[in-house]
């Protein structure tokens, strides 16, 4: 397999560079059923109460965030010794297995449900954590030019789009059920590609010093950089942002906008559009930098969401534009921010040799993200009175819905932004 130096990024082939974005599909696929559809078929398949979802996904994701902080230092720490394809035959069969289980439960009830819920919500975040984590920073070590890191995280989040693309429309002719075979076929035919493909990084220190015998570094390490830290913030920001209205998505179109029938072409429109999206922003970060970018992709979603506020049952074509403005801007949401981290990594001076713990924390704030989202927002729901699939829901509950799927998200997404302006990352 051929090696590269930090700066060979553009001997890149295209067919490599698809090589290596195709993997991003799978790993895309089974984040739209686990993140968007898995509270919806708990709560009408078995009777769970959102409170009591909303705590089993709070728990898991806190235990699997905390998960990859681990994993990340452990890819720090043997990457160099056995490459990071090791890690990805270790994780695939662990969330191929864990997904299955997590949507074919057996015929049980009460407690015995639970702990096949949890368990199965364990399996398939420990195997998604360790192959994101030694995916996403294999990635980081092809790409050390800004702009070929943008073409790059681009090119993985652009088919990673297609994955949720094509789930969503799975789901619309088939139940979700029935996604965990298409998820085995694609996992395997990506999977050899990106191991027969992609090139391993050059090997640029020695044994007795290589990152194996390192120690990884540490959270106090990682946050001594200012890039980081406000990068960081940024992210934790905006992303709490992303997760609440992912997990409202089905509740508000069912409930408050009665448009359940067209949930699935509303989703499709959203992440094409996003996918869509992709060359835009990666030509304007090219031209203007990937912040001032992102600044403008969340000035955009916050337009959208502050114009979804004004909606009431039946709006179809309104909320079809907001669904294609806001996808739109999330497309900045995935491609721009791993490049800004990419750069913030190679600004320290860690670029090739602690990936793993970047992108271990990076990812660990991902999952935070979407557990406070479903672990605090969904119990305050049924707390102000909305409860899901009612023929017509309270006037106060549905005002809730609509304040924590529309209005709560933008007005972190303009926290977000205020901290990224002042951030200064075009350095990076």
């Amino acid at each position: 397999m051929s090696q590269l130096s930090n700066c060979d990024v553009a001997l890149l082939s295209r067919w490599q560079i698809l090589a290596y974005a195709l993997f991003a599909y799978p790993l895309a696929m089974l984040a739209l059923p686990v993140y968007v559809y898995l509270p919806q078929f708990y709560s009408e398949q078995f009777g769970l109460g959102l409170s009591l979802i909303g705590s089993i996904l709070l728990v898991s994701r806190m235990l699997d965030a905390f998960f990859d902080t681990l994993a990340g230092r452990y890819i720090d720490r043997y990457s160099p010794q056995v490459g990071f394809r090791h890690f990805l035959l270790l994780a695939v069969p662990a969330l191929l297995t864990g997904f299955h289980a997590l949507f074919h439960p057996p015929a049980w009830s009460g407690t015995a449900l639970l702990s096949w819920l949890c368990g199965s919500l364990l399996l398939v975040y420990a195997g998604f954590s360790l192959a994101s984590i030694a995916y996403q920073s294999w990635g980081a070590t092809l790409s050390a030019d800004p702009a070929w890191r943008t073409r790059l995280t681009a090119s993985r989040e652009f088919v990673g789009l297609l994955g949720v693309i094509s789930a969503a429309l799975f789901v619309q002719f088939a139940p979700v059920q029935h996604l965990s075979w298409l998820l085995l076929i694609s996992s395997v035919l990506a999977l050899s590609s990106l191991l027969r493909w992609t090139p391993d990084r050059r090997q640029t220190t020695t044994p007795a010093t290589s990152a194996a015998t390192e120690a990884a570094l540490t959270l106090r390490q990682l946050f001594a950089g200012r890039d980081f830290r406000k990068l960081f913030l940024v992210f934790v920001l905006n992303g709490i942002a992303a997760a609440i209205p992912a997990t409202l998505f089905l509740f508000f179109v069912k409930d408050k906008l009665r448009l359940e029938q067209s949930a699935g072409l509303l989703l499709l429109a959203y992440f094409l559009s996003a996918a869509l999206s992709m060359p835009v922003w990666s030509w304007l970060a090219a031209r203007i930098h990937e912040s001032r970018a992102w600044a403008l992709a969340m000035l955009l979603a916050i337009s959208s969401f502050a114009w979804a506020t004004l909606l009431s049952a039946g709006d179809l074509t309104a909320f079809a534009v907001i669904c294609v403005l806001s996808g739109f801007a999330l497309g900045a949401d995935l491609a721009l921010p791993p490049a800004l981290l990419a750069g913030v990594i190679q600004a320290a001076g860690h670029h090739d040799k602690y990936e793993g713990s970047y992108f271990g924390v990076w990812n660990w704030a991902n999952k935070m993200n979407l557990a406070l989202a479903a672990g605090l927002v969904l119990p305050a729901l049924e707390w102000s009175g909305y409860t899901p699939n009612t023929v017509s829901g309270s006037v106060q509950g549905l005002s809730a819905l609509t304040i924590m799927y529309a209005v709560v998200p933008s007005i972190l997404k303009a926290a977000a932004l205020a901290v990224l302006m002042r951030a200064k990352l075009e350095k990076v």
